[in-house]
């Protein structure tokens, strides 16, 4: 067993033993330490001959995981540190300092989405020979484990203000604050007279502080920006949305 795979057992191991009833949310720790490595391997910043990635990482949680992850805290520190710094190791990354992960709170996030904020840092006391060339921090970025969710919160908190619509042949139909229904069907809320449009086809929903859309078993299938979707997906504004040979718009106002 590789030394990340026994890493990925270790922190799976404290889901099914001494806290396990503790933890009953949508976030897990293996879901968290993945993402980690993935901001890891998403904020590498170059120098003459060495790839640097961020040594101190925010994770962010809703109000109730917090409170359940508290007393696994201190535990759930190490085992991602040591995940870490064995995926650094593997992938051959420079670190200005051992990792270092500090959990907070977030009452933005619903329960089952984790933020993550990776920094790049340099320590005083050991200035290092070569210097990154490009930014030390990205935005914190939104996880839920059930869809793969994954965008900046500032965003998330801006969209989700803003009124949804779906546009179509210049008829621009608002999108209800409980999401709207795509098909042939009467029952729909977004009724198109497309022969290749199933009865009910697609749904447009709220989601966190955002907007998916997801296939509802379709016959010709949903696609995003010209590429099929496979499971529920975030919409962002200006994005095309094409079933069965009709196109639609997602706006926001």
């Amino acid at each position: 067993m590789s030394v990340l795979r026994s890493l990925e057992s270790k922190i799976a191991s404290l889901v099914e033993g001494t806290f396990s009833r503790a933890f009953r949310s949508e976030v897990r720790p293996v879901e968290i330490a993945r993402k980690l490595a993935r901001e890891m391997d998403e904020h590498k910043s170059l120098s003459v001959s060495r790839v640097y990635v961020p040594n101190e990482y925010a994770v962010y949680l809703s109000p109730p995981d917090r409170k359940r992850f508290r007393e696994m805290e201190a535990q759930l520190v190490d085992d991602f540190t040591g995940y870490l710094l064995e995926h650094a190791r593997r992938e051959r990354y420079a670190l200005m300092s051992r990792p270092q992960i500090e959990f907070r709170t977030d009452d933005r996030l619903r329960l089952g989405e984790f933020g993550i904020q990776a920094r790049l840092v340099r320590q005083a006391q050991e200035p290092a020979a070569e210097e990154p060339s490009q930014g030390e921090s990205g935005h914190t970025m939104i996880y839920s484990a059930a869809e793969r969710l994954q965008e900046p919160l500032e965003e998330r908190a801006r969209e989700r203000a803003r009124t949804a619509l779906l546009v179509t042949d210049g008829k621009r139909m608002v999108v209800g604050a409980e999401g709207a229904t795509i098909g042939r069907s009467r029952d729909c809320d977004v009724v198109l007279s497309d022969g290749n449009v199933s009865r009910q086809h697609a749904e447009v929903r709220p989601r966190g502080d955002g907007w998916m859309i997801a296939d509802l078993g379709s016959t010709n299938g949903v696609t995003v920006n010209g590429a099929r979707i496979e499971q529920a997906q975030l919409l962002r504004a200006g994005d095309r949305i094409e079933v069965g040979t009709t196109e639609l718009t997602f706006e926001l106002e």
